[in-house]
């Protein structure tokens, strides 16, 4: 005889007793306890979007809903995890059952159960960027493209370019006139190892990151069965950093929302700065489109800045038309100064500024943790990373590689390294290894070719490497590419004499390496810029081995620049792109090359594109909203590192945005005279 038996639902959490009108302004409280439905919520910077987001599932719990009927999408699974804590601190009971994490991880959750709708297996793998090269690779050797003649993208460029395709879902024409103009005549080759590459992932049961995503808006929209189950459990979605969604990551929000789910959306339009890599920021502004019945709530209260740097801020963003209306209001009282604005000569003296101000506040009770260089590209940070340097101020950079540790910067002075220094084993084998198929044992068999070779011992360079170079035997592959390295050698010490720097980094560029760059780098243009910074960077140099010196000195490994390595010191300067400084705070904040051509940047001035040029001040806008108590607006009215002499700067457009009497301008001089050893 068959038995009875009941599943209980798990407990709901009970009620927390927090008083919510106690704990959050009025703003997040009427966002907090809205009734359900479709709901959008503009956070302004600074305003506490993590606490409202967190408080609004306290207060479903206690309502009575359950934990498992609530999904909440981030963007980083740190900030899932902090949401996460937050909660289980503010309600009593268990919240395992509250599903958070990352649009990747939760899609992961749901293909687990449902892998075999869309033609894999339950234990499907998750391929890494590693992964991802590898079986790239392979696709490519097995497609059997020809790229004898000219250089054909690397794993790493291919991987890119497919992600931008099914994160916008624009297609390969698309994305090549947009992102890759310089890979359209390989059109139909990319389209074959594009179509290798997914044939390859089922083949072996294989998801990338991509995949998690598109994969699972394909189950949902093939299946709706399974469509339902998901929309039946999650009665309450919250997504963070709204703005910041694309176009398939917006789509399976629509989907699990459907019409009865309530769906609250938290983000800030004017601080969508990422289209480069699929994000929208008209799934935000156009949000009441979507969602005809929704309501908006904005919080505009700002916990951060004080009301001198959030008039500036307000100011500023208010030139864009593509946004929502809102002026943040500070809690905290005025300080009676105004933000600075710093002309200096040069950008030299834009770094000495930066260094001798950071040592002033150091002296005022501002801990050097406390400030940071915000810049427009990385290129922008080297005369600023030497002054500290000089000056013994140690700094910590976001992308964890200084300028002179990159590895595009090390290829090109691989070059002039080898000319100067011809045991420079190093060296050699760097520049033989950017060739097409020449990896370590190509080179070390080059290098051994080159011992032998009665050049190498003579004491005077040759006259011209291509007569000792050009009848080295190397891979069918690498013989054009070889031909072009033994000219490029040829123009670095033409008739044996060592042209400058500049003039040899300029050769090297142009010569053979822009093509290595465009094939192996998805962010060509930003280290092109590079080397083409620290080639005007050089024109301060007649002398190479003095430049290379100098590169040497400046490649630091350990961490600090300067002084006792045995203990490291915590409390350092923080040097970052906007990009990467988003969501970070500081009390003082340094905004360096505000020059129009730098920022905003010079391609986005030329292509004449309003969109485009509003996320550039949008990304001006998250720069100021960094700064808790200090901001300095630094720019150099000349740029004397240029091939065609000095050239002036305009000051940046954005400097234009707000009325001068919100800033204090600083008349910046020096003490010492041309003659002066310092």
């Amino acid at each position: 005889m068959a038995r009875d038996y009941k599943l209980q639902r798990s407990k709901p959490v009970s009620a927390s007793g927090i008083d919510y009108q106690k704990e959050l302004n009025e703003e997040q409280f009427q966002a907090v306890t809205s009734a359900p439905g479709k709901a959008l919520v503009i956070a302004g910077a600074g305003s506490g979007k993590t606490r409202t987001l967190t408080y609004r599932v306290s207060w479903l719990l206690d309502r009575g809903e359950n934990a498992r009927n609530i999904l909440l999408l981030t963007f980083t699974n740190k900030a899932a995890r902090e949401m996460v804590e937050r909660v289980r601190s503010l309600v009593a009971g268990d919240v395992t059952d509250l599903w958070a994490g990352t649009f990747h991880s939760i899609c992961n959750r749901i293909l687990r159960r449902h892998a075999e709708e869309i033609g894999f297996t339950k234990s499907f793998s998750i391929l890494d960027r590693d992964d991802q090269k590898s079986l790239m690779s392979g696709v490519v050797a097995s497609c059997e493209i020809d790229t004898k003649q000219r250089r054909f993208p690397k794993a790493d460029v291919l991987i890119s370019m497919f992600s931008l395709m099914a994160n916008t879902g624009a297609g390969l024409r698309g994305v090549l006139d947009a992102r890759y103009p310089y890979f359209a005549d390989w059109e139909e080759e990319l389209e074959k190892v594009r179509m290798g590459y997914t044939k390859k992932k089922r083949d072996t049961n294989s998801l990338d990151f991509d995949d998690m995503l598109v994969m699972a808006v394909e189950l949902f929209k093939e299946h709706p069965d399974v469509l339902a189950i998901y929309q039946k459990r999650f009665r309450n979605i919250l997504v963070d950093e709204y703005q910041d969604t694309n176009s398939v990551q917006s789509e399976l929000i629509d989907l699990l929302a459907g019409d009865s789910n309530s769906l609250m959306a938290v983000g800030d339009d004017s601080q969508s700065i990422y289209s480069w890599r699929g994000a929208e920021v008209d799934h935000i502004l156009n949000f009441q489109r979507r969602y005809p019945e929704s309501v908006v709530h904005t919080i505009e209260t700002n916990y951060r800045s004080v009301p001198e740097i959030l008039d500036l801020s307000n100011a500023a963003i208010s030139a864009n038309k593509m946004r929502f209306e809102k002026t943040l209001k500070s809690s905290r009282p005025e300080v009676g100064a105004k933000p600075a604005l710093v002309a200096v000569e040069d950008p030299s003296m834009q770094a000495v500024f930066v260094a001798q101000r950071m040592l002033e506040l150091r002296d005022e009770g501002i801990d050097l943790s406390e400030m940071a260089v915000l810049y427009r590209a990385h290129f922008q940070s080297l005369e600023i990373q030497m002054e500290l340097t000089r000056r013994g101020i140690p700094f910590g950079i976001t992308s964890g590689l200084r300028f002179f540790e990159q590895a595009h910067i090390k290829d090109v002075a691989a070059f002039l390294r080898f000319v100067t220094n011809r045991k420079d084993e190093v060296s050699f084998k760097r520049m033989v290894q950017l060739l097409p198929g020449c990896g370590p044992g190509t080179s070390e068999k080059v290098w051994q070719k080159w011992l032998r070779d009665p050049a190498s011992g003579n004491p005077e360079p040759p006259d011209k490497w291509s007569d000792v170079f050009l009848g080295y035997p190397l891979p069918k592959k690498a013989t054009k590419h070889w031909e072009q390295l033994c000219y490029t050698l040829d123009e670095l010490n033409p008739r044996g004499m060592f042209a400058t720097p500049s003039e040899m980094m300029f050769s090297v560029l142009e010569g053979i390496y822009d093509d290595y760059l465009k094939e192996s780098f998805d962010n060509y243009e930003l280290r092109r810029a590079d080397i083409e910074q620290l080639t005007q960077y050089g024109t301060g140099f007649d002398d190479v081995l003095e430049f290379l010196a100098q590169l040497s000195l400046m490649s630091t490994t350990d961490g600090e620049p300067t002084g006792d390595k045995s203990e490291r010191d915590e409390d350092k300067v923080t040097l970052s792109s906007i990009h990467q400084a988003k969501g970070l705070e500081w009390k003082a904040v340094f905004l360096i090359w505000l020059v129009d051509g730098q920022f905003p940047n010079g391609r986005i001035l030329e292509a004449d594109d309003e969109a485009a040029f509003e996320e550039e001040r949008r990304l001006f806008y998250v720069a100021l909203t960094r700064a808790k108590d200090e901001l300095y607006l630094t720019y150099p009215m000349l740029n004397p590192k240029s091939y065609t002499g000095d050239v002036l700067c305009r000051p940046s457009r954005f400097l234009d945005d707000f009325p001068k009497e919100m800033v204090e301008e600083w008349n910046v001089g020096n003490e010492w005279t041309e003659d002066d050893p310092f």
